[in-house]
């Protein structure tokens, strides 16, 4: 563990007259002398952009690479999981909320080198990193160093995030060797006009569809909020735009809402996550599951040419996989889009912060 002495120059930044803007992610805050951005993550000192959150961990714990979602990378897998502090979000239903809502503890937390991640990694016999439970983008500095290191220690770096990144961070990340992303699309623009007020979700999506032209690995994740994004109309956009935009083969996972920090509203009816998955594959996505439900069924993968069960998970766990190393069915010789070897590990869970 290392104790900085100083806060690195945060890389994305520009002038702007009197301020300094942040191009960490789309925000593209205009922070004055002194201020901070709205992630608490970087601030304007002395007319210089600095990445103060830097290094700055509220979790690691070593996870399932399914949990993410991911279901078609590098499945078994398990990730090294490490979040910070803050968000460019501020959803009202956020399970994270504890860290999401809360600004770094600059004065207070030690700071972790990136190579304390990658060593824990290699040590827990994880296959890769993740940035996840709050949004990477408050922390692009650190992970450009953690992922330029792991990706030369051999390990897959992927990031879970609202895709809000700069199109110069979310670049950079890539060259950096992070080449998975599961990424949020919180409804259409009638249900972000309600709450999430300036963020644009076809933003979101051509952030997505650059990514996939970069040569990285998307997986979308819709999470059916009631009162929010849960009207047909709204399933029906976010479904029509994931095909148009980024392609049939790009997975989505359309996830249960359950009630957290100021939302309280039921959890979402299976009933509407089902007709969801339905209208989905109406759209022409080919690999649509459902999650936070806990039925295995919804969560494998099965050929979408003939139907044959080709990855069986359960709880997070692959307790089965039907394809060999070409990942072609072995019924109909159909290729199924997967990123990575096939993993066989007991399934683990550490928390170590």
């Amino acid at each position: 563990m290392v104790y900085a002495s100083e806060y690195p120059v945060a890389r994305f930044q520009e002038k702007a007259n009197t301020r300094v803007r942040c191009a960490a992610c789309m925000r593209f805050c205009r922070i004055k002398e002194g201020g901070k951005g709205i992630c608490g993550n970087y601030a304007n000192v002395g007319g210089k952009l600095l990445n103060v959150g830097y290094g700055l961990l509220s979790s690691i714990e070593s996870r399932p690479i399914e949990i993410k979602p991911f279901f078609h990378y590098w499945p078994g897998s398990s990730a090294l999981t490490f979040s910070n502090w803050g968000c460019n979000f501020y959803c009202p239903w956020c399970q994270n909320h504890s860290i999401s809502f809360s600004r770094p503890p600059i004065e207070s937390n030690p700071k972790y080198a990136p190579y304390d991640l990658v060593d824990m990694a290699k040590a827990f016999g994880d296959e890769g990193l993740c940035a996840s439970f709050n949004e990477p983008a408050t922390q692009v500095d650190f992970l450009l160093d953690v992922f330029s290191l792991s990706s030369k220690e051999g390990l897959y770096s992927t990031a879970v995030t609202n895709g809000y990144f700069s199109r110069a961070s979310l670049k950079a990340l890539i060259e950096s060797g992070c080449d998975g992303f599961s990424i949020d699309i919180k409804g259409c623009p009638k249900a972000h006009a309600k709450i999430l007020r300036g963020v644009n979700p076809d933003a979101l999506l051509s952030n997505a569809k650059y990514a996939i032209d970069l040569g990285a690995h998307v997986e979308m994740v819709f999470l059916v909020v009631p009162g929010f994004n849960d009207d047909e109309d709204c399933i029906r956009w976010v479904a029509e735009r994931h095909v148009s935009m980024l392609g049939e083969e790009v997975p989505l996972h359309i996830n249960r809402y359950y009630p957290a920090h100021k939302y309280v509203a039921p959890p979402t009816p299976i009933e509407k996550l089902l007709a969801a998955k339905k209208l989905a594959q109406e759209s022409g996505a080919k690999f649509v599951y459902v999650g936070n439900v806990g039925l295995p069924e919804l969560e494998s993968t099965y050929c979408p040419t003939c139907g044959k069960l080709l990855i069986a998970r359960s709880g997070y766990e692959v307790i089965a996989y039907n394809l060999g190393n070409d990942n072609r069915c072995p019924r109909c010789n159909t290729l199924i889009p997967l990123r990575g070897s096939n993993v066989k590990k007991e399934k683990r869970w550490r928390i170590f912060l």
